[in-house]
């Protein structure tokens, strides 16, 4: 007999085309029963039960049953049948038939729910079932075919489309017999149906339509990229309701921006509190200053824990949670050094936030906490010198743990570093680790152990995958006697114990009857023996505070104002949904006023391209489209400070010469819609000017002026004609809006001046010059003799008055634009600049408005009048686009104008070079730009205190000069200069430092010409204990480092040790001379380095007990050994951060 479930054999649903999360299950009982004298018969119900069900481990079954439906008369049967009810787990189930198949030639069969209606709401239920069909004159004679589902209102049926193929089951022989599997058009199908118990709720689920927030109680977070790990951390952290109670008490008030990171951690939390769907992570990781690299690349969960507490530890000082997160996840462990034969020990106390715990080797967390605090014996050549008068002693050295935190972060290291392969690998072997683990074997002696350290567990970080590749999620168990519930990312389902512990130990997969088979694993390519999905973070909390660390957080917990600000812009979310819902109902129009015109000092009626807070923008109105032209003028009349009848709406229209001027008023029964058909240019926004008026003093009613819709006025007589008014204040430079007129076609221009001169308050001495404002680039001076008609005025037009040169009062003599045609011409080519200090020195950023046409010395005088410098002491750089950084300096040319300054360059090949074109850098100099071409530019580092600050400076000097020039160039740059007294030049020192150690101290009259352009050197003021050193002190150059010499850091120094003094007290002096002071201190580690080709190796570690000055050879440098903040992650070209 062949394989029962062949290749042509489907499983579907029908009615449904693609399903994914069942399991399916060929039924092979030759090789089962190859031994067996009695062949199996499918009558037997019983026996045969047994074989069609494969185990389903650690699944526990609800109910089972098996029903046999006779089918007779095959070929008469319709295309769709129904077997006989039966019921199983509470429910009923029927057979589907389709005896010529479902679109395919073979039978179809398919096990359904058999309510008559739809089930009843929420039912669900985890089904195994096989379905048998078989010969009734022949037992031994059957097909079958088996699989599990979960089966809801949706997904009501399940099976086989391709059961069986029709031609071999009516006219073949069976396999291994002389008849066929349909007999006389008779078979029996014979359901066997299992209801499984579901032990986390989504057994065998879709999850279409899963809801975690209905199912948990709790929600995800959004994978931006690769954000997978910092959800699983977030997680974490998030559960660990003291962390949260504490991260809730940062006061964010007063910075509540997207910028603190404090605050936005506040608001994630509050959404994860919350909200009832996945919650984004954008605005967190905007806070710590990620872009787009950050985010789609996979970082170190520890570093990034590590450097969020920091930050947050920052955040709290001075606050209410001052203390929380020490108290909550630092423990103290003991580094010592304990001499066997003689009564001696030195030990170091320190703090630490987690534990990295070997993976290989181990079998077990104990066994890795054994490893940890394994013992070393230093003997033979390897003895410790314990110092006079003990010398060389055999010793014992090796790491205890003083106590460990309430909450304890466990970091798997399944990463390492493959010497043959030259990479990192990660570590899968098998690591179990347990609910429960007592700590005390683990601590020393002296540690507190009146209060038990047993820790339970309460997270599970795990990553699947290689270390190219993979994915982060996590198990956590958010209550004391709670479930475990699996986050991966915005998916949230409780989860089983063999899911959180045995399938995230890592290791060999469980042997098969074929041995160990090699499977596919996620995120990797090919298969594998091994399990790439494994535990690389615990999470464990001491079992005696779990009230205090799980103590549950409230609403009353949340600070206010983050809930308000949320519930805001939830509000406003919902406002703007409805509007855009509601969007085809309503227009938007730009609204133009004499008040809006009266702010305006640019071209035009208004700038179109302004920002909505300018005062001189078109006010936008979001107007229903049916709105009478009269409802809309009494909605806006109290914004323009009159009444309804005082308002006429005129329809602003585009013209030939790209302006866009009021051409006609709109009738006050019109709706807005039908103005906006009848007047609007295609495509292009629409907008209206509000003209108002006075009422009449006699009849109080409101007189408008006759003007026909068309604008040509009635038989083309003496009408009025709409113009506006813009004054040219010389004096001020300034072009303002003032208001419209109305004059007749046919009167002379200058009866424009009695309205003039009664809108300024002029006499009628005051001499005025008219400029018609006709496009950006024509402005035409008129002639006061012509009438309106015959200078073309119509309506809409502008009009631009000054004052006569010559009135008194007008000073020509001190301004840049004489008349109003000069100065529209200047804001034709005016652009904005910005102007940005050179980087490394100070000033202000501004930004000027400036003609493309002025000059080098005409632009150079404006930037030193806003500084209140001479122009003559300003040089420029233009500015790369990409970097931001300076590009050349600028050339003084008379023959070239600002335009071409800033203009983008076209390079001979073919591209345009990358520079800003709306911004300068600029420095002031100490001299002339003209003597300061004569000199020399020299970079260094002046350290005002110690060496944890360091100021760059660049100070002049002589071509020629020499080393005392530079440090009287940084005392004027200090302003050291007006001390009294000034300081002598031999209190300094200059100090040429190469790859972070000092290579030589540069003589006074050393020349500087000799010293190269990126040569590194730090000036610093002589310390007076090196001033005031005895003549058997000796020096001794120092320089920092990150775990090995040949990766050095940070300030290197010069340091005076002195004789018999022992390393305990040569720390302080070394704290006082650096400035390095507290827990940072504390850290460093200080060794000796002889001086060359630096390793590991080569560190002469420095006890307390030590006296540098006997140990110290002359060619040794001392090191500090301490983490370099700046340092990159896993040679990446930049390290994890958060700003």
């Amino acid at each position: 007999m062949d394989n029962l479930a062949g290749p042509d054999m489907l499983i579907d649903a029908y009615d449904q085309s693609t399903q994914q999360d069942a399991s399916v299950h060929d039924v092979n009982l030759d090789d089962a029963e190859a031994e067996e004298e009695a062949p199996l018969r499918a009558d037997d119900f019983e026996t045969f039960k047994k074989h069609v069900f494969p185990p389903l481990d650690d699944l526990e079954v609800e109910d089972e049953t098996y029903n046999t439906w006779h089918i007779e008369k095959w070929r008469q049967l319709t295309r769709r049948e129904h077997g006989p009810v039966f019921e199983c787990g509470g429910a009923p189930w029927r057979v589907l038939f389709f005896p010529w198949g479902n679109s395919v030639d073979c039978a179809s069969f398919y096990l359904e729910h058999g309510y008559e209606d739809d089930p009843p709401a929420e039912w669900y239920a985890c089904i195994q079932f096989a379905l048998v069909l078989w010969n009734p004159f022949d037992p031994t004679v059957f097909k079958v075919h088996n699989a599990n589902h979960r089966f809801n209102g949706k997904e009501a049926d399940w099976g086989f489309t391709r059961f069986v193929e029709l031609r071999k089951a009516f006219h073949t022989p069976w396999e291994g017999h002389n008849r066929t599997l349909v007999e006389n058009e008779e078979a029996k199908m014979t359901a066997y149906v299992r209801k499984i118990k579901d032990p986390t709720g989504v057994l065998w689920h879709n999850f279409e339509g899963y809801d975690s927030k209905k199912e948990t109680g709790m929600v995800g977070l959004k994978n931006q990229g690769a954000t997978c790990y910092l959800n699983s951390l977030l997680q974490s952290l998030y559960f660990t309701d003291a962390f949260r109670k504490a991260v809730y008490q940062i006061p964010t008030g007063e910075e509540a921006s997207r910028q603190n990171s404090a605050w936005t951690l506040q608001r994630l939390f509050y959404r994860l509190q919350k909200d009832k769907s996945a919650v984004s992570t954008n605005e967190l990781t905007g806070s710590f200053g990620w872009d787009t690299r950050q985010i789609f690349e996979q970082q170190d969960v520890q570093e990034l824990s590590r450097i969020l507490m920091e930050k947050l530890e920052t955040r709290m000082k001075g606050t209410a949670a001052e203390n929380a997160l020490p108290e909550l996840f630092v423990g103290k462990m003991k580094t010592y050094i304990e001499c066997i034969n003689v009564n001696m020990e030195s030990s170091r106390k320190e703090d630490f936030w987690d534990i990295q715990l070997n993976v290989r080797g181990n079998n077990n967390l104990d066994d890795s906490f054994k490893d940890y605090i394994q013992v070393e014996t230093l003997e033979g050549e390897n003895k410790y010198d314990a110092g006079p008068p003990h010398g060389l002693q055999d010793a014992k050295k090796g790491v205890i743990f003083e106590s460990f935190p309430p909450v304890l972060h466990l970091q798997l290291k399944r990463f390492e570093y493959d010497i043959n392969r030259d990479a990192m690998m990660k570590v899968n072997d098998r690591h179990e680790f347990p609910e429960e683990i007592d700590l005390a074997p683990y601590l020393s002696a002296e540690a507190d152990k009146k209060e038990p350290w047993v820790y339970q567990l309460h997270g599970v970080l795990v990553h699947s995958g290689d270390f190219n590749a993979g994915h982060y999620y996590a198990f956590l168990k958010p209550t004391k006697d709670g479930h475990f519930y699996k986050f991966d990312d915005d998916r949230v389902t409780r989860a089983t114990k063999k899911e959180v512990l045995e399938e995230n130990y890592g290791g060999e997969y469980p042997a098969t009857a074929n041995g160990i088979v090699a499977q596919r694993q996620p995120y990797m390519r090919g298969a594998s023996t091994k399990r790439s999905m494994n535990a690389y973070m615990l999470v464990y909390i001491r079992k005696s505070r779990l009230d205090q660390v799980l103590l549950g957080v409230n609403d009353e917990d949340i600070p206010p104002h983050i809930e308000k600000r949320i519930l805001e812009e939830k509000a406003e979310m919902e406002r703007r949904k409805k509007e855009k819902e509601e969007q085809h109902l309503y227009l938007n129009l730009g609204l133009i006023s004499d008040k809006s015109f009266q702010k305006h000092h640019w071209f035009d009626l208004t700038n179109y391209d302004a920002e909505t807070g300018d005062p001189a923008a078109a006010t936008v109105k979001r107007v229903l489209r049916a709105k009478k032209v009269a409802d809309f003028a009494a909605e806006v009349a109290p914004e323009l400070g009159v009444e309804a009848d005082q308002v006429r709406f005129w329809v602003m229209v585009g013209r030939q010469n790209k302006t866009n001027r009021p051409d006609q008023p709109i009738k006050n029964d019109a709706t807005i819609e039908d103005a906006w058909h009848r007047h609007s240019s295609k495509g292009k926004p629409f907008y209206l000017w509000a003209e108002t008026r006075e009422r009449d003093k006699e009849t109080s009613k409101v007189e408008w002026p006759d003007v026909s819709g068309d604008g040509i006025g009635k038989n083309g007589g003496n009408h009025p004609i709409l113009v506006f008014l813009k004054y040219f204040n010389i004096n001020q430079q300034e072009l303002t809006g003032i208001g419209h007129v109305y004059v007749n076609k046919n009167d002379r221009v200058d009866t424009v001046f009695p309205h003039i001169r009664q809108l300024m308050g002029w006499n009628d001495s005051r001499k005025i010059t008219l400029y018609e404002e006709i496009k950006f680039s024509m402005i035409e001076q008129m002639k006061e003799s012509l009438t309106f008609g015959a200078s073309e005025i119509q309506d809409g037009d502008i009009i631009c008055f000054q004052e006569h040169e010559k009135n008194p009062g007008v000073d020509i003599e001190h301004v840049t634009y004489s008349n109003a045609r000069q100065y529209y011409d200047y804001l034709l080519n005016k652009v904005p600049v910005s102007f940005h200090p050179r980087p490394g020195t100070e000033g202000k950023i501004f930004q000027l408005d400036l003609s493309k046409k002025m000059t080098y010395e005409m632009f150079s005088e404006k930037v030193g009048a806003h500084l209140e410098v001479p122009a003559t002491h300003l040089r420029f750089a233009t500015v790369h686009a990409t970097t931001g950084k300076p590009k050349a300096w600028v050339k003084r040319n008379m023959q070239q104008n600002l335009y071409q300054i800033l203009q983008v360059p076209f390079t001979a090949y073919g591209a345009y070079s990358q520079q800003r074109s709306d911004a300068l850098y600029y420095e002031v100099l100490e001299t002339s730009l003209q003597d300061y071409e004569t000199k020399k530019i020299m970079k260094v580092t002046w350290l005002p205190d110690g060496i944890v600050k360091e100021e760059p400076l660049e100070v002049l000097v002589p071509r020629q000069g020499i080393v005392s020039d530079i440090i009287t160039g940084v005392i004027r740059k200090t302003k050291l200069n007006e001390l009294n007294p000034p300081p002598d030049l031999r209190e300094f020192r200059v100090l040429e430092v190469s790859a972070g150690k000092i290579t030589r101290e540069l003589p006074s009259d050393f020349n500087v010409a000799t010293i190269g352009e990126f040569t590194s050197l730090y000036v610093e003021r002589i310390p007076q204990e090196e001033i005031e050193a005895a003549d058997e002190d000796r020096a001794i150059y120092c320089f920092h480092f990150d775990k090995e010499p040949n990766k050095p850091h940070g300030v290197p120094f010069k340091f005076i040790a002195k004789p018999g003094e022992v390393f305990k007290d040569t720390k302080d002096r070394i704290s006082k001379r650096t400035g390095i002071k507290g827990k940072l201190f504390l850290n460093i580690k200080f060794g000796l380095v002889a001086k060359g080709p630096y390793s590991k190796s080569q560190v002469r570690y420095l006890e307390d007990h030590d006296v540098l000055y006997e140990i110290a050879h002359d060619e040794d440098i001392l090191g500090l050994d301490h983490v370099n903040k700046t340092r990159s992650f896993w040679g990446r070209a930049e390290g994890m951060f958060i700003k």
